[in-house]
């Protein structure tokens, strides 16, 4: 559904791939400020910094695709998160490196974001100015972003990066009907247990989980039919 969301501001960016921002990217945005109880410096940054992690993990799959001659038609981002459009089918191995940068993208923000703090500690100035205290969180919140983004994209369920790489690795051990079934059930008991999980995760820590693997679509792919 979100892929055909309303477009409301378009720009060209990193590599002259198209960027397009969906309608419900700011509703997200308001979301955000809602839960953090109030239009404040801290929720924008917070929106913005999680803006900011899907984009670039949206540029991962647009390099992938870059470096092996598919052209990119388009990144859209979303309320739901966002994608990256090429304009022409990918073979396996082309899909591999495509969807496997998304998330390598966000582990190497992490890593970076993780190591800046860490420099920051060791020049620690005596007394350490409110500034300096909020880039150190700023640093540790982004990184905390991209390490959750990798750890949740690489969940093996549809249409996931984790469940795209799960059929792909599938597809290297096992005949194409037979690696396509595999994930299916893989995605559907997951699909069944992403459920529990999701009131754990609000009854526990107040998470929300936005995003529900279709049961439907996982059971379909399990009997065999086309995804």
């Amino acid at each position: 559904m979100l892929r055909d969301d309303k477009v409301i501001f378009r720009f060209i960016g990193p590599m002259g791939v198209p960027v397009e921002l969906g309608q419900s990217l700011g509703l997200l945005i308001v979301l955000i400020v809602l839960i953090s109880q109030g239009l404040s410096v801290g929720s924008l940054i917070f929106a913005a910094l999680l803006v900011t992690t899907i984009f670039l993990h949206e540029l991962g799959h647009a390099w992938g695709c870059k470096v092996q001659g598919v052209p990119v038609r388009r990144i859209m981002l979303h309320g739901g998160g966002g994608f990256c459009e090429h304009a022409r089918s990918a073979d396996r191995r082309e899909q591999e490196l495509i969807v496997a940068m998304g998330p390598l993208v966000n582990l190497a923000l992490w890593a970076i974001a993780s190591l800046g703090q860490w420099l920051m500690i060791q020049d620690l100035p005596v007394v350490p100015t409110p500034l300096y205290v909020q880039i150190y969180s700023y640093l540790g919140l982004f990184a905390f972003l991209n390490l959750a983004f990798f750890v949740f994209n690489m969940i093996p369920v549809q249409p996931l990066d984790g469940g795209k790489l799960c059929h792909l690795f599938l597809l290297r051990l096992l005949p194409p009907g037979t690696a396509h079934r595999m994930t299916g059930w893989i995605g559907l008991v997951l699909s069944v247990l992403w459920i529990p999980t999701a009131v754990l995760a609000w009854m526990s820590w107040g998470w929300i989980l936005f995003f529900i693997p279709s049961i439907p679509a996982h059971y379909r792919m399990a009997r065999g039919e086309l995804a």
